[in-house]
Formats: C-alpha cells, structure tokens, sequence
C-alpha cells in the first residue's frame, strides 16, 4: 500500500481534487463525496498506465502541501499481484 497525498479545492461550481504527489491524477465533481471517489479512480488509472508503460509509480511525499488547498488528506493505493494466463490451441 503507498500513501498519497489528496487534496482538495471547493469552488462555487463544484470541487477539485488533485492527488500531490502523483502527477496527473486530478478531477473535479459537484461535491466532496462524488470528487474522492472520482479522485481514487484516476489515481487506480494512473498508476496502471504507469506500469503497463514499464515507468515507476512515484515516490509518496509526506512533506508535500498546497496552501491554496481547503483539505488535504492521504489517499491510498493498494497494489495486487495477478497473473493473466492465456491458452491458445
């Protein structure tokens, strides 16, 4: 499991969401609850086109902050193992 940084932005039309320490995992919706679920969705999106790429997820940051953020809060992401077997005759 690594933990991320989450934060979040309340604006007249709705809420940003951004996770700090991940690069590209942001989003936007009508209300806290609805951003958080949106928000841990891209961040699972990311993070699986990082490695499907061969690239590292990066490195969570327990220091990062945004000051211009009206919450903050972790995020987590929590890795599986499979394996995808496929048979052809």
């Amino acid at each position: 499991m690594l933990t991320y940084k989450a934060m979040y932005k309340f604006l007249d039309e709705g809420v940003h969401g951004e996770v700090l320490d991940f690069p590209g995992a942001i989003s936007f919706a009508e209300n806290l609850e609805k951003v958080r679920r949106s928000l841990a969705s891209a961040l699972m999106d990311m993070a699986k086109t990082n490695l499907l790429k061969g690239e590292p997820l990066p490195l969570p940051n327990p220091q990062i902050t945004d000051k211009t953020a009206d919450l903050e809060e972790p995020i987590y992401l929590i890795l599986t193992a499979a394996s995808h077997i496929q048979v052809q005759t």
